[in-house]
């Protein structure tokens, strides 16, 4: 006979990541301070918040109106050149994907 050790604390988690599913079932409003924080832009920009990211492109943005006003074509061209990403799409998913992850295991 063997024994498997570990299961209870195998089940605790998975217990707990499934808990953190069922609460992100559904949308979300997402601050971009949440979304974009300090450690994502340092790691995938050149600026330590997502406001200095606007700020380099001359966006002037006070409002949700004000940054869904920006074309997108310009908005991708900037995120290429000041991103390790390629459009705004690209990096809108990647703080996402981060975003969840973290979500789900904390």
């Amino acid at each position: 006979m063997f024994k498997i050790e570990g299961f209870d604390e195998l089940s605790k988690e998975l217990k707990k990541l499934s808990k953190n599913a069922k609460r992100l079932h559904g949308e979300h409003k997402i601050s971009f301070e949440e979304l974009f924080t300090k450690s994502f832009m340092e790691k995938y920009t050149k600026f330590s918040s997502f406001d200095e990211l606007l700020k380099a492109g001359n966006f002037i943005v006070n409002s949700e109106e004000d940054f869904l006003a920006i074309p997108d074509d310009i908005f991708d061209s900037h995120i290429k050149s000041v991103t390790t990403f390629s459009s705004w799409q690209d990096m809108l998913d990647k703080a996402t994907e981060l975003w969840i992850e973290k979500e789900l295991f904390k």
